[in-house]
Order: C-alpha cells, then structure tokens, then sequence
C-alpha cells in the first residue's frame, strides 16, 4: 500500500531531526531517479544544496514523497507556483525510485501533484524530464521538439508516462560539460575576440555571494528578462518579474548552501546600467562540478559577442579564483545556437538532454 505524504520543507538543516531526515529522503530519491536515466552521477546535488532552492520567497516549493507499507520513500515530488492573484502557471517535478518504477507509483503522485495545480486554478503546467539522449536526433524512434531542434527517444519511461497523461512536448535543452582545465589558449583567444567585438562601450564586473548595492535593480531586471528573453519555444509563461527584495531574500538564503553564487556581468557603459550576466554555484567540495545557471544578454544588445565575453570570463573566473573543480556543466536550448556555439568553442561536450514538457488546461474564467 503506497501513500503520498506531504512534507515540511525545513528552515534550515538544523530543524528537528525527523524533517531534516524527510527532506534529504526527498532529495536522494530525487537524485536517483534523474541518475537512472541520464547516468550522470556528477549532477546531483546534495541536501544542503537543494534546501536554499526551496524557499523562494514569490513561488515556494511544496514536498512530497510516497512511502510504502515500511515507511520507505520510493518517490518524490513537488510542486511550486507564484503566490500572486492572478498566476496561470506553475512547476511540476516527479521521481521514482529506479526499483519501484511500474508499480503505479507515478500515476499516484501525478495525480496528487496535479490535482493540487488544478484546485489552485492553474492552467500551464510544466515539467522537466531529463533524457539519456545525447546530442541532436531525429527521425523513427524520437520524438521531435517543435522547435525544429532537438529529439528524445519515445521508448522511455519518462516520455511514455508523460505523453500517456496529455502532456505536450515542448523543447530540448542540451547539458554540455567542459572538463576542468579548460584549454588556457583557447580561452585566451575567444576572450580577446569577443572582448575586441564588445569594444569600450562594454565594461565586464565579476563578484561573488551577494550582488553588490549599485547593481542590485539590474540583475532584478536581467532575472526578470529571463522570464521573457531566454529561448522557449512556443510555451511562453506569464513575465516573471523580480524586484529588488525578492533578490535579496533569494540571495539571502543561498548563503545558507555549501556553493558559492559567482555573477559576471556586463555593463553598457553609457548607460552604466548592466546588460549581460551569468551565474555560477561553485561548490565547497572540489570534487564537485561547478553549474553554470542562468545566462542572459538582453536582446537590444546582443550582436556584440557579450555571450561570448560571459562565458569566458566565467571560465577564467572559475579557475583563477576556485581552482580544482573537475568540470562546469550548463543547460542550453538546443535552438540556442549562439550560446553553443561559445560553449562549443570553448570546449564542451554534450553529456545527455533534458525535455521540457507542458500541459495546458482550459480555464474556467
């Protein structure tokens, strides 16, 4: 007999016992659900990681797990939407542990999970799936982004279910990988090309941990661009907007986690207003791989290669400042052409794919 519970996300990972040990049950079953498709152990992520991810303090995450006649977690789930009136969308994650799959284990928590977004009255849902696809594919056997870019096999387990439910695939992200030195004259070489197409209207700023005062309401407005700048296909979400607050809290509590937020950004320098920015978790633990998270130009100053400049300066970053780490690994759109580009350049490899899927309801309005 399986039942879904849901649990209390902890304040910290000094709350009482029992939630901690609720919580980091979450985050493996989590984690090796993910593994047992992609294979890639390098990507999971601790407790300690995860935790700060949960509390952002416009769209909360809640927790669930399902647990067996034993108490034994073998699922995980969540579910997180903006609490503002009027939000349409929201986020839907389920895991199986790899030896309970097939079980009905799944169609448990989907509909639990589903059935809270569709009390709340939201008619986007969107997930994603990670895929042992590595590269681009296409033809008998997959099925194609609408993008025109990028496929993942239908003979698995999670493309199956999720088709099976009435969701719609809707696009591809690459995750690459760059071992770890990467190749200094390549670097060198890509960093001055770019630096020379940005020209000196163009200023690069790099810091760690909390965003510096004078910078704050441009990164609000690059993560709020996010929402409306990044590839998405056809599955435009609501504008995402972040203010000066929000920023803070959200930085506040990565302070929490045993990674580091490194941030380069660039400025527009007659405007003196920041137009580019990426952001790297640089873990404690050097046997660890560094993420590389959101990355942004913002359209009316693309052309001048700051992607590019980015990127490097990432790199360089990285390595002057945090040596020893065994790689970086990103997340792209496979329809990002210009951003794998760099990364190609650069030296990264595709590792495996992830599918990002959505299902929309009719509203009642």
């Amino acid at each position: 007999m399986y039942r879904v519970v849901e649990l209390d996300v902890p304040s910290s990972m000094h709350d009482a016992p029992t939630t901690v040990r609720a919580f980091r049950d979450w985050v493996d079953v989590s984690n090796r659900s993910e593994i047992a498709v992609h294979g890639l152990a390098e990507l999971a992520w601790t407790a300690e990681e995860q935790l700060p991810l949960q509390h952002d303090p416009e769209a909360p995450s809640r927790l669930f797990v399902v647990r067996d006649d034993e108490d034994t977690v073998v699922a995980a789930g969540s579910y997180s939407s903006k609490t503002a009136e009027g939000t349409t969308n929201c986020w839907i994650a389920i895991g199986v542990d790899p030896d309970h799959r097939r079980r009905g284990v799944g169609t448990l928590l989907a509909d639990h999970v589903e059935g809270i977004a569709r009390a709340a009255g939201r008619t986007q849902w969107k997930t994603y799936a990670v895929s042992r696809q590595v590269g681009p594919a296409s033809g008998p056997g997959f099925v194609p982004a609408p993008t025109g870019f990028g496929a993942v096999p239908e003979d698995e387990a999670g493309v199956r279910f999720l088709t099976g439910r009435g969701w719609r695939f809707g696009q591809v992200n690459r995750i690459s990988r760059l071992a770890l030195p990467a190749d200094r004259g390549v670097v060198t070489a890509l960093h001055d090309r770019a630096a020379a197409a940005a020209g000196p209207d163009h200023r690069v700023h790099a810091w760690t941990g909390r965003t510096p005062k004078r910078w704050l309401a441009d990164i609000a407005h690059l993560e709020t661009r996010m929402s409306t700048d990044a590839p998405s296909g056809d599955m435009e979400e609501p504008e995402d907007v972040w203010t000066v607050e929000r920023l803070r809290e959200h930085e506040a509590h990565l302070e929490d986690s045993p990674r580091t937020m490194l941030t380069v950004a660039v400025e527009h320098v007659p405007s003196t207003t920041l137009v580019g920015f990426t952001q790297l978790a640089v873990p404690d633990a050097l046997d660890q791989p560094v993420f590389q998270w959101d990355t942004l130009v913002l359209r009316e100053h693309r052309g001048h290669r700051l992607g590019w400049l980015l990127k490097v300066v990432g790199i360089e970053t990285v390595e002057r400042d945090h040596p020893g780490h065994p790689s970086i690994v990103t997340f792209n759109a496979e329809e990002n052409r210009p951003m794998l580009d760099v990364n190609e350049a650069v030296g990264f490899v595709g590792v495996g794919s992830e599918g990002i899927w959505e299902r929309r309801l009719q509203s009642d309005a």
